[in-house]
């Protein structure tokens, strides 16, 4: 049996809430993924002693983007969408400087680089842009 104060909360909250969307029909979610899968990729020709150093680190850091969007289009608020959002844009910068530490003792080739940064920079681009649209609504609502 739910007490009814916390009924009413709920009742009361469930005015708050935003829609929940599928993760995996939003296009930032499909462009995080698809860049996670060609991090794993670019991974594997990494020299051995770097698996547990650099690899590991480019691996959390590119999934933790895709799982991030995913975990905050599961909530219940825009403000906890914001707070997974903000995290996978700290996520998307780590990668970034991974990226640059990959390319200059040369594990990656200029190519690799450039392309992966590339479709980093959009991503981020694309995360920038739904943070501010969330947060928009946040202080519509205040």
């Amino acid at each position: 049996m739910i007490p009814k104060i916390l009924f009413i909360n709920l009742f009361y909250f469930s005015n708050i809430t935003i829609k929940m969307k599928d993760f995996k029909e939003l296009k930032i979610w499909q462009r995080s993924h698809k860049l996670t899968l060609s991090i794993y990729k670019l991974s594997k020709s990494f020299p051995k002693e770097e698996i547990y150093g650099l690899t590991s680190q480019m691996l959390r850091s590119a999934a933790s983007i895709s799982t991030n969007i995913a975990e905050g289009s599961g909530r219940n608020t825009d403000p906890d969408l914001n707070r997974f959002l903000i995290i996978a844009m700290g996520s998307a910068a780590e990668l970034e400087y991974q990226l640059i530490l990959s390319k200059d003792p040369e594990y990656c080739n200029l190519a690799e680089f450039e392309s992966l940064t590339n479709e980093l920079i959009e991503i981020r681009k694309m995360l920038n842009a739904f943070i501010q649209k969330i947060q928009s609504r946040i202080k519509n609502r205040i």
